[in-house]
């Protein structure tokens, strides 16, 4: 590999004197037709950066709301419990089976914590809204949401999990 600087990037800049440096291999060196690889620049590493950290908020956020849809569970499947309905254990049992499948999702973010170095999340709850905090790249990290959109976020996920999936 040879660290070559690219002439017409040079003319083409508005900063005369400012050269960009490329990378040419022995694969594209000397071929007509062939534009070198620019070297990766810092910007693109923020970019990627941002880009994960973006990811990893979104796993953190899902994680915080499917834990409310669990305790939203809870409750109601002890309030099916004792309600005078004519099939109490059915509309328990599909609760429970909503329930498995939330602790099943819970329990693979989890694991996809573990692959990206989530760490350390730790959950408040206010009378305005749900706080989460966590570790993340040797950073400590924190959100909130307010309740009208974790109780919108809870029913739109508890209403994923009614639709059938078709092939």
């Amino acid at each position: 590999m040879v660290l070559d600087t690219d002439a017409r990037a040079a003319e083409a800049s508005a900063q005369p004197g400012k050269r960009r440096a490329v990378v040419r291999t022995a694969g594209n060196q000397g071929q007509a037709g062939n534009e070198p690889a620019a070297v990766p620049t810092a910007d693109a590493a923020k970019v990627e950066t941002s880009a994960r950290l973006g990811k990893e908020l979104a796993l953190v956020k899902h994680y915080a709301l499917l834990g409310i849809v669990n305790v939203i569970l809870e409750h109601d499947i002890r309030v099916a419990g004792t309600a005078p309905t004519k099939l109490p254990r059915l509309y328990e049992s599909m609760m429970r089976g909503l329930q498995d499948r939330v602790l099943l999702e819970l329990a693979g973010l989890r694991m996809q914590f573990k692959a990206s170095g989530i760490g350390a999340f730790e959950e408040r709850r206010t009378k305005e809204s749900l706080a989460a905090s966590y570790r993340c790249m040797g950073c400590e990290r924190s959100f909130s949401m307010p309740w009208a959109f974790v109780k919108a976020e809870a029913e739109r996920l508890l209403k994923g999990y009614f639709e059938i999936k078709r092939h």
